[in-house]
């Protein structure tokens, strides 16, 4: 057999008697049980059973009693407003409640008054403040000067310097700009601009967010939201802007140091957020993060430094970058993209 154990030494293990517990003069589980029918026996314990059982009714005196029994009448009453008092129930805002409700509907629908003027493309709600306390909007007819005001779209007419605003729908335009285009929505001098390149993307009136020199090329974005167009273009939302930069030499590494470390323009101390050279290409070919929103930043740092910036493309724009948007070419941002825009401002 391949078990040398003999069959009782087997079978006492499994009952308990291990060799073990036979040198030390232990018993069996079947011993344990009977020694412990002896102490159940014993007047002492009874003595001690009985302290815990008071114990047990001193703390709980309704035990075996129904809630009905337990507490009738006043009493239950008593007992459940007592527990209103501890644990207040949270309010159900989905259901109508008294008069605050009625009032709430009467009121929906309405809208501040320097967000309409925003969404109708004047300006953002900053500045439709300003207008609102200049006198110059009026609502059914009346002046208002006051900053809280709300209107509803529906019905009210609001008018800037007599002219009729309408709510416009918010449109947001992605163009992949190519060079030669003037970023603005007109030009004195009849050089092509941008606005060519989106008329057919929106029947409301949309404009740039800040500028690209006439031979930058890539992201532009164009809107009619004027209070999202404001925050995208103030340096304290730090909104993140990549280049693709080609130079007319090799980038030193001198001056790539300096580059990354900040350098003293005549306007200032600029640091980018990053720099590198483009992976697969020359030296002449470098990447740069920034969010600086100064005029023409990316070839003055170059500049400043004795290169001439060949090519300048803007490769990606907050969370949106050129994939599948030829040059030339624009799309509309889907509504998640919006959304994630809106995530990176204050």
């Amino acid at each position: 057999m391949g078990n040398n154990m003999p069959f009782d030494k087997k079978w006492n293990s499994r009952d308990g008697k291990s060799s073990k517990g036979d040198k030390k003069g232990g018993s069996s589980n079947f011993h344990k049980k009977e020694d412990r029918y002896k102490r159940n026996d014993d007047p002492s314990n009874k003595k001690r059973e009985e302290r815990s059982f008071k114990k047990r009714e001193r703390f709980n005196p309704a035990e075996k009693k129904s809630p009905s029994e337990r507490y009738s009448g006043e009493q239950r009453y008593q007992k459940v407003e007592s527990n209103k008092k501890k644990r207040p129930r949270t309010k159900n805002f989905d259901k109508p409640e008294g008069p605050t409700y009625q009032s709430d509907r009467i009121t929906d629908g309405l809208i501040r008054l320097n967000r309409y003027i925003a969404n109708a493309g004047v300006c953002s709600r900053r500045k439709a403040d300003e207008l609102i306390e200049a006198g110059v909007i009026t609502i059914n007819g009346e002046v208002v000067t006051s900053l809280g005001t709300k209107v509803n779209p529906m019905k009210d007419e609001v008018r800037y310097n007599g002219e009729r605003l309408k709510r416009e729908k918010l449109v947001y335009v992605l163009l992949n700009k190519p060079k030669d285009y003037i970023t603005t929505t007109d030009d004195p001098q009849e050089r092509k601009t941008v606005m060519q390149l989106v008329q057919k993307a929106s029947k409301e009136r949309i404009y740039p967010i800040g500028r690209l020199d006439r031979n930058t090329t890539g992201l532009l974005l164009m809107t009619n939201d004027g209070e999202l167009a404001e925050k995208l273009s103030h340096p304290r939302n730090n909104i993140t802007k990549i280049y693709h930069v080609e130079l007319n030499k090799s980038l030193s590494q001198g001056d790539f140091n300096k580059i990354e470390y900040g350098l003293e323009l005549e306007d200032g101390f600029i640091k980018p957020d990053s720099v590198s050279y483009i992976q697969g290409a020359g030296k002449n070919e470098v990447g740069i993060q920034i969010h600086s929103g100064k005029n023409r930043i990316v070839r003055r740092i170059f500049e400043h430094l004795q290169y001439d910036v060949i090519k300048l493309d803007r490769v990606i724009y907050a969370n949106l970058t050129k994939k599948d948007l030829p040059r030339g070419r624009w799309r509309h941002l889907e509504e998640k993209e919006v959304i994630q825009l809106k995530h990176f401002i204050k």
